[in-house]
């Protein structure tokens, strides 16, 4: 019986605490505090909702899954990588629908870690998450044309290309204003670490610098020169600094069942997203993080963000390496970077009205980018073709359809894919006369020659490899083509065989079945335990005879000498 998996770092690493590591912890946690506003506000408004559901979003799961996570430094919070799914369930189901799903997503989260899953989720194959990144990257900076470039649209379309078709068409209506103050904010991000002249400046992202430049920007511009054109939060939103009661929505197993694909969907990007940052983050302190675990808080985040009005959260990879560039060493970085954002909200979010809806299109257009990978995606298609069909399987449903779909057909072509490379490692041949010696492997029991010459009458066939669905059928087209020979004797080698399923066992008894009908005897060499357990549990050791059934090669020949 497998035990619960549960051992948050928080406890472990603070046997061992001191105050010089509280020192760099606490000022890792600020800067890292002050890197996520931006990012919670624009991530936020990009997935549809207000931007203070964005920060309260960031500091009720980046508090959770500090305290309870499987990883030393993980900052976790809302992501880029959710924004496309959290607006698509939205649109579709509401705010309310957007909340239960989470509320799901959350608990499947948690029976990941309790099902000792963890492990599992990070052999997820590399083309998929890259796929569905670059695609989400890519409709993350579509979204965003709109608000760059300020153009007057009645409405956006939802799909991809409809989108360009509507951008086109409404592009002489651009204010330049906004496009100024957005093209203005990437370059003032893209340009910062270059531009700031001392250590502590450039410790300070540059996304914020960016909001605080372009806001002051603005803000003359409409006292001094009367420009009235550059929308801002305010105008979209009423901002509020208030901190939301705690609410659970009302549940119909109706609702449930129709919210399932997409709570679903929620938890595995959850999952790979998370345990990726933390890997990443592994390698760079040398620590190991419990996968386990961190599902297991990445789930009770999950539960507790919607509740207080926030939406889905994870791993975020950048203020992780944010945490850890600057110090962070412990959960309590990551629990100083929630109370951060905390006193933020509470006394300086009424001046989130003024920052223009074109500077943080521009922050997440940065945000797109790098989220992109596209380095990764240009070396993979240099990779064999069967990686190159499902990245760009998954990046083109990403894209055109939804991450739902693009995660499902993903994992469907890569595991079809992987079924006929394993099949196409299994090889059957036919050895005829003699067996070299030198070819055998310390198993073989080395006598004399003679024992090594096939005796006339016996055909002995060998099969290297797992002997499972898709080699049993290569195995029985072989055995097909040989039909019209007759020997008495039939010496099957699976010496190189580790595993056999019940499409080889089901193969195997068909070939014992004609055979014995054409008066030829079938004998098994080789054979290890694990798969002599399983023909054994299978009753074919019963419908072959024991005496058939022999440990190695000089075994076998004994007994087909003995049939002939």
């Amino acid at each position: 019986m497998t035990t619960l998996a549960f051992k948050p770092k928080l406890f472990s690493t603070l046997r061992s605490y001191d105050q010089r590591q509280f020192t760099t912890d606490l000022l890792a946690g600020i800067i890292v505090g002050i890197v996520a506003l931006p990012l919670a506000i624009a991530f936020g408004i990009a997935s549809g909702v207000t931007p203070e559901k964005g920060i309260i979003t960031a500091i009720v799961a980046g508090l959770i899954i500090s305290v309870f996570g499987g990883s030393k430094v993980q900052i976790g919070g809302p992501t880029g990588a959710f924004i496309i799914i959290i607006y698509g369930i939205i649109q579709q189901y509401g705010f309310e629908g957007l909340t239960i799903a989470t509320l799901m997503a959350g608990v499947f989260l948690i029976m990941f870690g309790v099902l000792h899953l963890g492990t599992i989720i990070k052999y997820i194959p590399y083309p998929i998450v890259v796929g569905f990144t670059s695609g989400i990257a890519l409709t993350i900076f579509t979204t965003q044309i709109k608000d760059l470039f300020g153009l007057t649209m009645t409405s956006v379309p939802s799909d991809f290309i409809e989108k360009w078709v509507a951008y086109i068409g409404s592009f002489p209506t651009i204010d330049w204003w906004s496009a100024a103050i957005g093209i203005g904010s990437v370059a003032v991000i893209a340009l910062w670490p270059k531009l700031a002249f001392t250590n502590l400046l450039r410790k300070l992202p540059g996304s914020l610098i960016a909001i605080i430049v372009m806001t002051v920007v603005a803000l003359l511009l409409k006292l001094y020169a009367g420009v009235d054109t550059i929308e801002t939060i305010g105008d979209r939103f009423s901002i509020s600094n208030q901190l939301p009661g705690a609410q659970v929505p009302s549940l119909t197993w109706d609702v449930i069942k129709g919210l399932v694909s997409p709570a679903i969907t929620i938890a595995i990007l959850g999952a790979i997203e998370s345990l990726l940052s933390a890997t990443v983050a592994d390698g760079v302190i040398g620590d190991r993080h419990d996968s386990n675990t961190e599902l297991i808080a990445q789930g009770l985040a999950n539960l507790a963000s919607p509740i207080f009005g926030g939406i889905p959260a994870t791993g975020a990879i950048a203020r992780t390496m944010t945490n850890i560039n600057n110090g962070g060493r412990s959960p309590i970085a990551g629990i100083v970077h929630a109370a951060v954002l905390l006193l933020i909200f509470l006394f300086l979010m009424p001046l989130a009205q003024y920052i223009p809806m074109a500077c943080l299109a521009g922050v997440l257009v940065i945000v797109s980018y790098n989220m992109s990978g596209w380095r990764s995606f240009l070396s993979i298609m240099k990779n064999p073709k069967s990686d190159v069909i499902v990245l760009c399987v998954t990046f083109l449903l990403t894209v055109v359809f939804d991450l739902t779909i693009a995660i499902e057909v993903g994992l469907i072509c890569a595991c079809l894919l992987f079924m006929r490379r394993m099949a196409e490692t299994t090889d059957v041949k036919v050895v005829s006369d003699e067996i070299n010696p030198e070819e055998e492997d310390s198993d073989f029991q080395m006598g004399n020659l003679e024992h090594l010459t096939i005796p006339e009458g016996v055909e002995v066939y060998e099969i290297n490899g797992p002997y499972f669905f898709g080699a049993g059928n290569k195995f029985e087209e072989i055995m097909g083509a040989l039909r019209h020979q007759h020997p008495k004797v039939r010496i099957i080698r699976m010496r190189k065989v580790p595993f056999v399923d019940s499409t080889g066992i089901h193969n195997l008894t068909n070939l014992c079945l004609m055979s014995q009908a054409e008066g030829i005897q079938v004998v098994l060499s080789g054979v290890n335990d694990r798969v002599q357990a399983v023909l054994h549990k299978a009753g074919f050791d019963a419908m072959l005879g024991e005496e058939n059934i022999c440990s190695h090669i000089n075994l076998a020949l004994e007994r087909a000498k003995q049939l002939v």
